[in-house]
């Protein structure tokens, strides 16, 4: 029997038996079988997590003992670091070099955590009366419902969980059924560390089955959701019923901006990846190259010619370079959205098509693509392709960069290329975009927050406002010389 939904301090199968196979995007072998919860399962997590909360078993913790928690949390995981990468490269199809830094970065994130619960937290308010004290304290928020993606899962889940321990929340969490072994071990780990039973819960299973009780019950408090953009307006419109707390991760179309005054060579270095590290399936790939018209034959030709080259190969191909797409159903979404591109009247320069190499027969692997001749109105410039997708405009002046790079409904990130200082730091300014890379793209520090504009989202993640998610703020008054307000007569 498959016991691997955690639920008040317990691990326990499904309520109904179900189980779930997990397969391989890179050959479709089956990697693990995981239970499949039920509503029912579901509705044990949220009741375990209200009271766990509610009995201040962990609330009552101080930030320093919520903080030593965490940081336990991260040695365990850089011991078992291999052995959660293997998961994760099994689950997502990654060379497993890629999850090795992944689970890197996940200890980062939980060693931030750690140490900014370490910090002073509240402050006094002078308001100028000796016999009144005015305190701002910061409280946890409650019980939170923890939805992650299946592009980074431990990562996504990871910038969530270290907040709401550190923060002294109960949560449930609930990875992408398509991912969900290095969350499995994450919630061990969580155990092994002394976290007190009901804390932490995890349920597995498609969102279509668990999801709507995770965001519609009223005894949770908030949802932090990372996924896409439909998903998230159904979780807005669900919130409403009881004014939840939302913090969510949409996704973006992120502009990628070189001037031709740019270090060519390494912007083109970087435009390579940003496109195509993950085969695209990133939230922060930088799809949407926007290049000075004057370079446009230099960048692209170039860009092009390294596409093709690119090796693409499963977890342990030692010259792979990147991997397959996670599943049948996102390929053919992947292939429409080219084909729609082409149809619209984009130029196909290279890719387009599944790979077709006989060790890539069992997986869902596609080619590196450019669409170059793009315009602004094009489906495939304003929608989210999440694959290894590069469409590419033109501009002839700073003004048309800003605005094509603003012309999006999402705001989640951005690139720019100029040796012109000024010029780079007055367009980073412009980009209403939540995350600016000046002649870079794509790094990011647990310290520095994380979040988008417009449809990319709301609230932040990591940083210090990361964990301000997590937490209610107060406002406590207290008068040590109490007397009559004599704002009303006193009738005798």
């Amino acid at each position: 029997m498959v016991a691997t939904l955690y639920i008040d301090g317990a691990w326990r199968q499904a309520s109904d038996g179900s189980a779930h196979d997990v397969h391989s995007p890179h050959d479709q072998r089956i990697v693990a079988t995981v239970s499949q919860a039920t509503q029912s399962d579901v509705q044990d997590a949220i009741t375990a997590a209200r009271e766990s909360f509610d009995s201040g078993i962990f609330s009552s913790w101080s930030f320093n003992e919520r903080s030593a928690l965490v940081a336990k949390i991260a040695d365990l995981l850089e011991r078992d670091a291999d052995l959660i990468a293997r998961k994760e490269s099994d689950d997502t199809g990654k060379r497993f070099i890629e999850a090795q830094y992944d689970v890197a970065d996940v200890v980062s994130t939980f060693r931030h955590f750690a140490a900014l619960g370490l910090k002073e937290h509240g402050r006094v308010v002078d308001v100028g009366l000796d016999h009144v004290s005015s305190r701002i304290v910061h409280e946890p928020l409650g019980v939170a419902s923890l939805i992650g993606p299946w592009n980074y899962p431990l990562l996504q889940i990871a910038w969530k969980v270290a907040p709401a321990l550190v923060a002294g929340c109960s949560f449930i969490v609930k990875p992408s059924e398509l991912t969900p072994q290095s969350a499995i071990a994450l919630m061990k780990i969580i155990e092994e560390a002394g976290t007190p039973k009901g804390v932490a819960n995890l349920i597995l299973g498609p969102g279509s089955v668990v999801g709507t009780p995770l965001i519609n019950d009223p005894r949770i408090d908030l949802v932090s959701f990372t996924g896409g953009l439909t998903t998230g307006q159904t979780i807005m419109r669900a919130a409403a019923t009881t004014i939840k707390k939302l913090a969510l991760e949409l996704g973006g179309k992120n502009p990628h901006i070189i001037f031709a005054d740019a270090d060519i060579e390494a912007a083109i270095d970087n435009a390579v990846t940003a496109a195509f590290l993950h085969s695209g399936q990133v939230c922060s790939a930088g799809t949407r190259l926007i290049v000075e018209r004057s370079i446009h034959d230099q960048v692209v030709n170039e860009i092009v010619r390294r596409a093709g080259l690119i090796t693409l190969g499963g977890p342990d191909d030692r010259l792979a370079e990147t991997g397959p797409l996670i599943s049948q159903a996102h390929l053919s979404n992947v292939s429409q959205y080219v084909e729609k591109g082409v149809a619209e009247g984009a130029q196909l320069l290279v890719g387009g098509k599944r790979s077709d190499l006989p060790e890539h027969a069992q997986g869902w692997y596609y080619l590196p693509t450019v669409l170059d001749n793009c315009t602004s109105k094009m489906f495939c410039v304003q929608e989210e392709s999440f694959g290894p997708v590069m469409t590419v405009e033109v501009f002839d002046t700073e003004a048309q960069a800003i605005a094509i790079g603003n012309d999006t409904p999402f705001g989640l990130s951005g690139g720019v290329w100029s040796k012109d200082a000024e010029k780079a730091a007055r367009v980073a300014s412009a980009l209403r975009h939540g995350t600016i890379w000046v002649n870079d793209f794509g790094p990011y520090r647990p310290a520095a927050e994380w979040g988008g504009y417009k449809q990319s989202g709301i609230g932040r993640e990591l940083g210090e406002h990361g964990l301000g998610e997590y937490l209610e703020i107060k406002h406590i008054w207290t008068n040590n010389a109490p007397s009559r307000s004599g704002w009303f007569r006193a009738h005798e």
